[in-house]
């Protein structure tokens, strides 16, 4: 129970808040619109795309409705008349980081686009914010966007004006949050803090002053998230929000993210962001939702254990079974005292399927990527000599005289801060750029495929990914030779004809995938390759990766897919490339220090 002082001050609030919302309610207001949704979109534009669309989610709630849980039973998800989720449960407990895992395909984001548009009987007072969309691209600075949380403050004055006339204790608790969080929106260092998380986030003092136009989509994305951190709202539900980080802004948001006192709901696929932020897990498999304790790592331990034990209780009973059967098969109709054994079995049998057999263990699906045999071509492959490059002549160097080369055996990793110039080497590599000064020596035979973001923009959505396929290689004249071919990255079935539209993002990444393979290159650059994967899909392209025979140069914020595949870590900064002596842990633990000193700094 609260003490006596805690009580006085909570009374105190509840006076000052009381006589701040008759204020402004004594204000002339317009009138008021629809109702908005955690990304400030109306609630009306919700519903009118809800009728378009082909999901359909349903649920009952168990949890009680003033309570800060959400707890659903009898929870189905279908989508284009698949069903994703049939007859599960869904339990988010308040304070818990949750890790949201499962297959490609399974349906992870379509259950957090299902929860962020409140197709599900949420409570009204558990505001919901979904990062779904980058800010808009206006004149306002990332601060004013990020400080836009005028619906947010609303909301929560409405709902204190609403407790205030309420004296249960469950209400007084809410009403004590909610002034928490009003306090945070409308203090004095609310700008101070929104600065901090941009600045978490990449975002330079200059930055900080541009206009939102200014910047790509890309940076728009983090201007979102930096918005979503601010608000920090009861569900917060995120999907794959690495995704446009560089690695140190991965380290900045996963110390973030592991102090989220509310709920969170994330979807990521770096097992050491899983880890170091969930406090659970929810692993989507075989249609349904089973939750873990602990981070991945312990989730992946006590799944194998249960699996185990399931396994041998599966073949114990299945022994059993087959034994009883052949019994009761061989004396059910001889001799009295043999007949009534058999019967006896036979009752017994009934009774262990009546109670319950343990189910086989179906695994996920595990894939073999694999890249086709590319041949030799003699060194030197690449060479790089005395290469500078700018974008423009009022432009500053990027690259200043630049000096390495790669052979077939290289497997580099390239890291470093946004700007650095990560991906502006990759496309001086493969000709997409020429150097300001300096020139790029190719092997005549080098065949060069580079995978980025942007190849997903080819993709015609209308067609199949056979069809696709068929039509960026129309030499190719047999169906099942790109069957097979889309097959080796683990689309199956109905997944290679239906239309692309119908796929998630990470089963296009697999089309991709599929494409960057048909055309045998000698070097791969790969250019965040790990966006949309699955886990599973992670380790297949590492070990793909590892048998084969060409050199790669690699972009990834994924320090685990690092880990297992590059041999040399080369760091992009001050305008050169300069070789990391240690591994890539070793270069995360650098950027944590850093991180750090710069929160010191910061208190300061």
């Amino acid at each position: 129970m609260p003490s006596d002082a805690a009580k006085q001050r909570a009374a105190k609030k509840k006076e000052a808040r009381k006589a701040a919302v008759a204020k402004r309610n004594d204000k002339t207001m317009p009138e008021k619109g629809p109702k908005k949704d955690g990304n400030g979109d109306s609630v009306a534009s919700s519903l009118a795309a809800m009728k378009i669309s082909t999901r359909t989610c349903t649920g009952v709630l168990t949890s009680h409705p003033s309570s800060r849980d959400v707890h659903f039973e009898s929870f189905s998800l279908t989508f284009h008349g698949l069903d994703l989720l049939t007859d599960t449960k869904l339990e988010l407990n308040w304070g818990r980081r949750y890790g949201l895992v499962g297959l490609n395909g399974c349906g992870k984001s379509s259950l957090l686009s299902a929860l962020g548009a409140r197709e599900l009987p949420i409570p009204s007072h558990v505001d919901i914010f979904h990062l779904t969309s980058e800010v808009e691209a206006s004149d306002k600075t990332p601060i004013q966007c990020v400080l836009e949380v005028d619906a947010e403050r609303n909301r929560l004055e409405e709902e204190a004006s609403e407790l205030a006339h309420n004296d249960s204790e469950a209400a007084s608790e809410r009403l004590m949050g909610i002034y928490e969080r009003l306090e945070e929106l409308e203090s004095s260092t609310a700008e101070m803090r929104a600065g901090e998380i941009l600045h978490g986030l990449g975002f330079t003092k200059e930055m900080q002053e541009m206009k939102a136009r200014d910047f790509s989509g890309g940076w728009r994305m983090r201007i979102a998230l930096a918005k979503c951190l601010f608000v920090g709202p009861s569900l917060l539900l995120l999907d794959e929000p690495t995704n446009h980080l560089d690695l140190e802004a991965c380290v900045w948001l996963e110390d973030a993210l592991k102090k989220y006192r509310r709920i969170l709901l994330l979807v990521s696929h770096s097992q050491d962001f899983l880890n170091n932020v969930c406090t659970n897990v929810l692993h989507f498999h075989q249609k349904k939702l089973k939750s873990y304790s602990g981070n991945y790592d312990a989730f992946v331990k006590t799944r194998i254990e249960l699996e185990e034990h399931q396994m041998k209780r599966y073949k114990w009973e299945q022994d059993q079974i087959a034994h009883m059967k052949d019994y009761i098969a061989r004396f059910g109709h001889g001799h009295a005292k043999l007949a009534r054994q058999a019967q006896s079995k036979e009752k017994v049998l009934a009774k262990m399927v009546d109670g319950g057999l343990a189910e086989k263990v179906i695994d996920d699906k595990t894939l073999e990527f694999s890249f086709p045999d590319c041949g030799p071509i003699p060194p030197p492959v690449i060479m790089v000599q005395d290469v500078s490059f700018r974008y423009g002549a009022d432009k500053p160097l990027i690259y200043n005289k630049l000096d390495f080369g790669l052979d077939l055996d290289s497997r580099v990793a390239l890291v470093g801060a946004n700007g650095a110039g990560k991906s502006t080497l990759l496309k001086l590599i493969d000709g997409e750029l020429i150097p300001t000064e300096g020139i790029v020596r190719r092997n005549g035979h080098l065949r060069i495929k580079r995978f980025h973001q942007h190849l997903h923009d080819t993709l015609d959505l209308d067609l199949s990914a056979v069809d696709h396929l068929m039509k960026c290689f129309p030499a190719v004249s047999e169906i099942e030779q790109m069957r097979k071919a889309v097959g080796r990255f683990g689309l199956t079935g109905k997944q290679q004809m239906c239309p692309m539209k119908n796929l998630s993002d990470g089963q296009r990444s697999r089309v991709v995938f599929a494409w960057l393979a048909w055309n045998t290159p000698h070097i791969l650059l790969l250019d965040e390759p790990t966006n949309h994967l699955d886990i599973e899909t992670i380790d297949s392209l590492a070990a793909a990766i590892n048998q084969f025979e060409g050199g790669v140069v690699l972009v990834s914020h994924d320090f685990r897919l690092i880990s297992q595949v590059a041999q040399e870590i080369w760091v992009c900064e001050k305008q050169g490339v300069n070789p990391w002596k240690g591994d890539i842990l070793s270069y995360k633990e650098k950027l944590r220090r850093k991180v750090l000193r710069k929160q010191k700094k910061k208190k300061v």
